[in-house]
């Protein structure tokens, strides 16, 4: 208790207390005891106590026995990591429970200490609103399906010229983007061909992917069509592994949020970052399902435009929403689907600075990677 309570007088007599305590969402410090050490205001809001009652109390006392709170400070002690889970059920003695989001983090200067972030909006609630308005892109699939024979006609035509142009190619950068243009009809036939992708038909056909080939590719593919106003960075985590994914899916989720971000800054010199990382703490429960799991692989896709509008930002998921005149809206809600379709999971950052989507995978399973071959 002797360091709790010192832990508590140093820090309020900090500048740092002062910051934390001007920060909109609640943070509560806990020490090796399980005693609260520190909350600033946000926090008193949220657990509606005040921060005489709450400094000094043990965490039993705010939280019932069995809340995911008590293991995961636990999680964060024994293994010295930041976790983050969200959605989780925080239940209190009083009876009421609300989903959080909950980050915790280690104290460096506080053995056992543990310092946690609440927030009330996660990324697993923006999933399940994608999963709800799922239903509704469903109706364009018997239209699609009509579409289908009429899309790939063209695309027949487009792939034989493509061919043509590859055979009678001099320079090896013809002969490349001819073979673009052929590869590129021949995903976008395996698309047309799967048009119920919103239907539930069952997983797609996965194997072992790298990720940071199917970013390749969309660079690719973005430098040959936005190459006068766009400048794409990579930044990859080069040890990051394999996911078990749908490789054209991939392609058509990432080539979608860089078409998405190219779009939102025609009238500058656009700059599109794609960053890869391994984010060890990440986990949640996934939709339908009790257990959590963890989502270690994250990719990013962040540019410099204006970013998205605050009246259709919390439905920019949902099938025909759109930030363009003229737009289907269902280029995210195709996204959303294939994340999900791979056990991810997908949050997005906007502000009038630009915008970050961020995307998070679970591990390749070695034992299910070699079922499915």
């Amino acid at each position: 208790m002797a360091s709790t309570v010192q832990f508590a007088e140093s820090f309020n007599t900090h500048d740092e207390a002062a910051v934390l305590g001007a920060l909109p969402f609640p943070i509560l410090v806990v020490g090796r005891d399980n005693q609260i050490s520190y909350v600033n205001g946000a926090t008193e809001q949220f657990l509606e106590q005040g921060k005489l009652f709450l400094t000094g109390s043990p965490l039993e006392k705010i939280f019932v026995k069995h809340s995911p709170i008590f293991s995961l400070v636990e999680q964060v002690r024994l293994e010295t990591i930041s976790v983050l889970e969200h959605d989780i059920d925080l239940s209190r003695p009083r009876g009421d429970t609300r989903k959080v989001s909950v980050h915790a983090s280690p104290l460096l200067d506080e053995r056992g200490g543990v310092v946690m972030s609440f927030h009330s909006h996660g990324a697993a609630r923006n999933l399940e609103r994608q999963l709800v308005h799922r239903g509704a892109a469903r109706s364009v699939t018997a239209m699609a399906s009509m579409l289908a024979h009429e899309v790939k006609n063209p695309l027949s035509g487009i792939r034989g010229a493509a061919q043509l142009l590859e055979r009678a190619a001099v320079s090896t950068e013809d002969q490349s983007l001819a073979q673009l243009i052929r590869e590129e009809a021949d995903r976008i036939c395996k698309l047309v061909d799967s048009m119920g992708v919103f239907g539930d038909n069952g997983p797609p056909e996965r194997e072992a992917v790298n990720i940071h080939e199917v970013l390749d590719r969309v660079h690719q593919l973005a430098a040959v069509e936005y190459a006068e106003n766009l400048t794409v960075l990579t930044d990859y985590d080069p040890s990051l592994p394999a996911v078990l994914g749908n490789k054209d899916h991939l392609i058509q989720v990432f080539l979608n949020l860089v078409k998405n971000a190219a779009e939102s800054m025609p009238d500058k010199m656009g700059e599109i970052r794609l960053a890869t990382g391994f984010r060890r703490g990440v986990r949640l429960t996934a939709p339908g399902k009790h257990e959590r799991v963890h989502l270690p692989l994250m990719i990013s896709v962040s540019d410099n435009g204006n970013g998205i509008p605050a009246d259709i930002a919390q439905n920019i998921f949902d099938p025909f929403v759109s930030t363009k005149s003229g737009g289907t809206g269902l280029g995210l809600a195709l996204v959303a689907k294939f994340v999900h379709d791979h056990g991810g999971v997908i949050e997005f950052e906007t502000d009038r600075n630009g915008t970050t989507f961020r995307l998070y995978f679970p591990m390749l399973d070695i034992s299910h990677a070699e079922r499915a071959s």
